[in-house]
């Protein structure tokens, strides 16, 4: 059973798998970063010093009374919070990461296009005429 699983682990399937899933989660703390520390920092100014992560609504006060001066104020002070800011953010995150594989995706069918558009005709050597290739991958 040992070495059925050995061999299952090392199939070139599981082993990309892995690295996929490894450098995605590298790719997201990326784009955490990217919008909580470049991106939500501006958007905030202009809207007059928001900080997104911080807009939370109490549902249930704490062992301490409100008002809390952020999420985590209100967490250690035991209060139940309904955190729109980080939901906010989150949405962010998202549209950045998918806008960022819509690129990738596109990029690599552009350039699959280029490879599949093979040449249609031919330098004929001896006539020195150049004559059209019949597409068979119409018949395909």
């Amino acid at each position: 059973m040992l070495k059925e699983f050995k061999e299952f682990a090392m199939k070139g399937n599981v082993l990309d798998m892995a690295v996929g899933i490894i450098i995605g989660a590298a790719f997201g703390l990326i784009v955490t970063s990217l919008v909580n520390d470049v991106i939500m920092p501006p958007i905030g100014l202009l809207l007059g010093n928001v900080d997104f992560s911080n807009i939370f609504a109490v549902l249930k006060e704490g062992k301490t009374a409100g008002p809390y001066a952020s999420v985590a104020a209100a967490k250690a002070a035991g209060a139940v919070t309904m955190n729109v800011g980080v939901f906010i953010n989150t949405i962010i995150n998202f549209v950045i990461v998918a806008f960022a594989i819509f690129l990738l995706i596109r990029n690599i069918n552009r350039f699959r296009k280029q490879e599949e558009a093979a040449p249609t005709s031919k330098d004929c050597s001896f006539c020195f005429t150049v004559h059209r290739q019949p597409r068979l991958d119409k018949w395909r």
